[in-house]
Formats: structure tokens, sequence, C-alpha cells
């Protein structure tokens, strides 16, 4: 929870794979609180109101996680919605002339993106698509699985145009984004 936070602010796209993984490490204790409470947050080097508080935050995840029938796989809504969000956001500055440099890193990233198009759910959007390839290197790397250097070097630009996305993502939401030309009269 504290952690979900500072990334919320932060990077938009490193704060949904952290509630991804959220999700995961619900799963992986059988979306009981108490064995996440007694097993998991009892670890963590934080007073007994912080783990109170973070315990709850899990207790309302796991609530959640049960009414969306979330229990096996799948995300919850709050984070798809987010996911959307960034799409949306995504194709609007595609579609404006006011973002060059966004334009060139997705141009760049874009074979990439269409290679992992193929090998999987094609029905997904292409910042799905990305999130899931972070997600999917990340769990490799917690497993200390081999990591081919295509691969390695795909995950770095999906990365940077993540990054990318997550920086307009935070100032279309702080300052808010100009996506249209204004004509001079």
């Amino acid at each position: 929870m504290f952690i979900s936070q500072q990334l919320r602010k932060k990077s938009i796209a490193e704060y949904i794979l952290y509630m991804w993984q959220t999700e995961d490490i619900i799963r992986a204790y059988g979306c009981q609180l108490s064995r996440l409470r007694d097993e998991y947050v009892s670890r963590f080097d934080y007073d007994d109101s912080q783990k109170d508080e973070l315990v709850d935050w899990y207790g309302c995840l796991i609530r959640m996680m049960n009414e969306e029938g979330k229990r096996e796989k799948g995300h919850l809504q709050i984070n798809a919605v987010i996911v959307q969000d960034m799409n949306d956001l995504h194709n609007r500055l595609l579609q404006s002339s006011r973002f060059p440099f966004y334009n060139a890193e997705y141009y760049r990233v874009l074979p990439f993106i269409v290679e992992l198009r193929n090998r999987g759910d094609k029905h997904i959007s292409e910042i799905e698509t990305c999130l899931n390839a972070l997600y999917g290197t990340m769990l490799l790397r917690l497993r200390n699985k081999p990591i081919s250097p295509e691969t390695e070097h795909a995950i770095k630009e999906i990365s940077t145009f993540m990054g990318m996305l997550s920086d307009y993502y935070i100032k279309d939401r702080t300052e808010g984004l100009v996506y249209e030309d204004c004509d001079e009269i």
C-alpha cells in the first residue's frame, strides 16, 4: 500500500505492475487475509499501526478479487480502468501533432509490440501488451530464468516507451495536456 501510493504518483506503469504483483501475492496466499497477515505482512519492518493499515488494504483487495471473480486469474477492475486510461491517452498522443517524440518512440517499439501480439492475445490493447511483456520479464527475473539478448533489447525499448507514456499520464493528471494545435485568428 505504501509503495503503491508512491508509485502511483511517480510512474503509472510501475504502479500497474506493482498492483498486478500484489494480485499474484494475494493469490499465492490463497486469498486468505489471515495467512497474508501472519506469513507476509508480519515480516515487514513497519510499526503495528502501519501493519494494520496494510492488512486493511489487503483485505479490501481480497474482497474486490472475490466479488469480481479474480481469485484465480485476471486483474481487478480498478487496475483495468487505469490500463484503459493509459491506452486512451496513448491514442490521443498518437493522434496529436504536439508529441513528435512520443510518436517516434512508439514507431521504434511497434515491431516488438506486433511480434508480442502475434504470439499472444491479439484482443488486448498495445499498452496492455507492453505491460504484460514487462510483467512477464519481471517474473522471469524473480525466478532467475534466462532472458535472451533479443528479449532484453525489446524489453529495454518497451520500458523506455512505457516510461514516456507514464510521464505523460502523470503530467496529464496533474497539469493537463493540450492535444490539439490552436489556430490563431
